[in-house]
């Protein structure tokens, strides 16, 4: 239920800060230019492991961790190195790099609890 409430809100602040940037209504520099870019990572995965776990039926699953890392350096490189070349609107930026990964680990430990804890439950019986 814990991770529910989290994904939650995130999902409603990325929303709320996305609705206000269309509106162009003023927001705090750092909420406007990096709050988005670290809530990505858990959000975007998350709702891909909640994909694949209805899918296997499997409740427990979780992505390996080079995964998790794999999709933060390909979200680093497609819209801090790629997309900047390619179209105006996009610029390149390290902050937005080392948030895309603070994000991917905070999704990863966020997770891998529940995959702790099955495993400790396993161990008991």
């Amino acid at each position: 239920m814990f991770k529910k409430v989290v994904y939650g809100i995130m999902a409603v602040i990325a929303v709320v800060i996305y609705s206000m940037q269309r509106m162009d209504l003023p927001l705090p520099a750092f909420v406007n230019n990096y709050v988005n870019d670290l809530l990505c990572m858990p959000l975007i995965l998350g709702v891909l492991t909640f994909i694949i776990r209805r899918l296997k039926k499997d409740k427990y699953f979780t992505f390996p961790l080079l995964f998790v890392l794999f999709i933060a350096s390909y979200y680093s490189v497609y819209f801090e190195y790629y997309l900047p070349k390619e179209n105006a609107r996009y610029t390149a930026d390290w902050i937005d790099v080392a948030l895309y990964f603070i994000g991917a680990i905070a999704y990863f430990l966020l997770e891998d609890k529940k995959s702790n804890s099955r495993s400790m439950q396993e161990n008991r019986q």
